[in-house]
């Protein structure tokens, strides 16, 4: 129902669009296109089957329980290019190409901005619609592995998901449980909801005791039981699928980090392993290399008319160099020399402490260029060199790469990638001080996490977010 009106909408923007611009695209400058004049029947059909065509191949994602801003925009921009894309081809088919350049161009511009601004409005009535109680899913977990925990918290941390979790199934209680998800009962309990919640037609349904869970009437089931308690596993997904309830396996927990198998084909046989890299394909590599260099080429030469003005000021306020050189970890473990506008004074601590909130070591203008990220801005020079990527695992001093790789399970892992000079656990909310081995141990999940599901269009995610704290500069950022 919520995507059906998103499209709705989506369609009524385009045409009043179409409508406005043959009435009022005077007012722009711009030329109406004759052919669009003399065939308006034509140009409204060839735009509806564009947009037909545009929302079966991508369509809408508002309607998804999570979904970012970022999220949002690129698939409004693909929508609408490929919208206007098979419209301009449909015209140029017909033999007619007079003014549409420019008309086209705006058009593109004016349908993208307007359905992107109705696409924020959209996602804010369906959170008030979700936080109303309305459109939600009710889960149930089964198990007590930590990792059940680490949904738990996904779940819940945005309310427009509209998720309802009424607890889970555990021999044992969960260690450190939040108050919001329930100890219902052990699995024998479970099994006996089981046999008595049904909506088969050939079996009653028993009436539930007071307390007792409805386990017939939820929509998601998401279980982590080890492999040894397959039988039980294998009796939740029969019951799901007789009740038609969405079944989840949950990769458990081995040791810090989730057990998440990958299957590989090998001849005949399928294998797992237990790190997806889909950098390790050329053409992948080739994409994510090209466009570092396209855009680290561009940003340098933006960069160069401002090196002599923040030299200026680095020096009034702390004699030294200009760039701080710093020793790190790069890919597959090799030592390589980052580059950063020296934001601290000169000191004997720099390659083994980390900053800290109120650092003394700072200087004023140098806590600004941290505050706003641009002192990370000549590792573009060092990804023109190859060290680094625009986006992958920070790269971590020498020292640290030494303590955290001797206490923290996976640790090297992270050097399978290019390290970044952003990346997927800064924008999560990773960066700054870690004061704790569990800080740390987060970074580094998250850093594996992109290593395994890395896509093009997760460091074009990435990348906007790290511009945002350009203007909005991350408390953690210090």
């Amino acid at each position: 129902m919520i995507k059906a009106g998103v499209v709705f909408v989506d369609f009524v923007i385009m045409n009043t669009l179409l409508l406005l611009a043959a009435k009022y695209l005077y007012l722009t400058g711009i030329r109406y296109p004759p052919y669009f004049a003399a065939n308006p029947r034509q140009i409204v059909l060839a735009a509806n089957l564009a947009m037909i065509i545009s929302q079966f191949s991508i369509g809408s994602i508002i309607h998804r329980r999570r979904t970012g801003i970022d999220e949002v925009f690129i698939s409004v921009s693909k929508l609408c290019l490929m919208q206007v894309a098979i419209m301009f081809v449909s015209v140029r088919i017909l033999g007619e190409s007079g003014g549409m350049f420019q008309f086209m161009g705006l058009f593109l511009i004016t349908e993208s901005a307007i359905i992107f601004f109705v696409r924020m409005v959209e996602k804010y009535l369906i959170r008030l619609f979700r936080q109303a109680g309305r459109n939600t899913r009710s889960v149930l977990f089964v198990g007590n592995d930590p990792s059940i925990l680490m949904l738990y918290r996904s779940l819940i941390s945005d309310s427009s998901t509209g998720y309802k979790v009424r607890g889970y199934f555990a021999d044992q209680l969960m260690e450190n449980c939040p108050q919001g998800i329930e100890h219902l009962g052990t699995m024998g309990q479970l099994n006996s909801l089981l046999e008595r919640c049904s909506i088969t037609h050939d079996k009653p349904r028993a009436l539930l005791q007071p307390g007792e869970v409805d386990v017939a009437a939820i929509d998601e089931l998401f279980c982590s039981l080890s492999h040894d308690e397959n039988e039980q596993i294998v009796k939740l997904m029969r019951f799901c699928d007789k009740n038609i309830i969405h079944f989840y396996y949950v990769p458990r927990m081995s040791g810090n980090f989730l057990l998440n198998l990958q299957p590989e084909q090998l001849g005949d046989s399928t294998v797992f392993t237990n790190h997806h890299e889909p950098l390790s394909h050329p053409f992948n590599r080739f994409v994510k290399r090209t466009f570092d260099i396209v855009v680290s080429l561009v940003v340098c030469l933006l960069m160069l008319p401002f090196i002599p003005i923040i030299a200026l000021l680095i020096k009034r306020q702390s004699p030294g160099p200009l760039f701080f050189k710093q020793a790190r970890t790069g890919l597959n473990g090799k030592t390589f020399t980052c580059l950063k506008f020296r934001s601290m004074h000169v000191n004997a601590d720099a390659d083994k402490v980390q900053a800290t909130k109120d650092d003394p070591r700072k200087f004023p203008f140098g806590e600004f260029i941290r505050h706003t990220n641009i002192d990370e801005f000549p590792q573009f020079f060092n990804v023109l060199k190859g060290d680094m990527s625009i986006v992958g695992p920070r790269p971590h001093m020498l020292a640290h790469t030494e303590q955290y790789s001797d206490i923290i399970d996976k640790y090297m892992v992270r050097h399978f990638s290019l390290p970044g000079i952003t990346g997927y656990a800064q924008v999560s909310g990773c960066r700054g001080e870690t004061k704790e081995v569990w800080e740390m141990e987060e970074r580094i999940q998250k850093d594996i996490w992109y290593i395994e599901n890395w896509t093009f269009w997760l460091d074009i995610k990435i990348i906007l977010k790290t511009a945002l704290t350009l203007i909005i500069p991350d408390s953690k950022a210090y």
